[in-house]
């Protein structure tokens, strides 16, 4: 059985006094989860992340990383200042930093090496788009993100990654996709992982769904076989909403 993973993606949002106060809220209402607890904040509040949830059962990750070890790439953050921070998890390739910032499958693949080395545990997103959906090359391009995005890496690099499916016509758009194509889907990356790595790397990585999971959906998307668990957005936001997701059993 694969252990359930909830992340909470914040984005853009949160000051640390915000943040402090959103996880004391929050530590108690998931202190009893039987699944992997983790907000993924941005990277002015790790720290206070870190602090406030010393002693509980939330991990706190960062939003993105960069693959160099030092050098001249302003505003960037590496992967030995999130190490130092103790942070446990990054998201990489979320289909924003793919939109807005120029993310491509290569940097993907990049970001998740240095990530690695640092020991910290990737959450490394997929997704078609609307159009792509539309015109029928969803298992296309998901299967070219999955294989350039992960090329290169053994079994037991998979024990640390962790997949997150969001289709980008579903992020932020109050869309989801039914539970049913959700599975579906996630069934077929687990298929590509099984066919391009190994079948034993397919069956142990965990893979999330990340559309617009929220309090009203999320029973139904976590009853599916496949699915793992869920990156969130908003409803992350909300201390009470988020722990309604995480409390959750299947």
């Amino acid at each position: 059985m694969r252990k359930a993973i909830i992340a909470g993606n914040w984005k853009m949002n949160k000051t640390m006094a915000e943040t402090k106060a959103m996880i004391t809220e929050l530590a108690p209402l998931v202190s009893g989860a039987d699944c992997d607890v983790v907000l993924c904040v941005p990277f002015t509040d790790l720290a206070a992340a870190k602090k406030a949830a010393r002693g509980t059962n939330i991990k706190i990750g960062a939003e993105n990383v960069h693959w160099a070890e030092k050098g001249a790439f302003t505003g960037e953050v590496s992967a030995a200042m999130l190490k130092e921070l103790k942070v446990d998890y990054v998201i990489i390739g979320h289909s924003e930093r793919r939109q807005y910032f120029g993310e491509t499958d290569e940097t993907v693949n990049k970001r998740v090496q240095a990530a690695l080395a640092a020991k910290l545990k990737p959450i490394v997103c997929v997704g078609e788009t609307e159009t792509e959906r539309e015109e029928g090359l969803t298992e296309k391009v998901l299967e070219k993100q999955l294989i350039e995005g992960l090329k290169g890496f053994k079994s037991k690099d998979f024990d640390k990654i962790v997949i997150a499916y969001e289709p980008v016509w579903a992020i932020g758009t109050g869309k989801t996709a039914t539970a049913k194509d959700a599975n579906e889907t996630i069934g077929y990356i687990r298929k590509v992982l099984a066919k391009k790595f190994h079948k034993s790397i397919a069956e142990k990585t965990r893979i999330q769904y990340g559309g617009s999971m929220n309090t009203k959906n999320c029973k139904e998307l976590m009853a599916e076989e496949e699915i793992d668990g869920g990156l969130i957005g908003g409803a992350s936001l909300k201390a009470e909403d988020f722990a309604f997701i995480v409390n959750y059993n299947k």
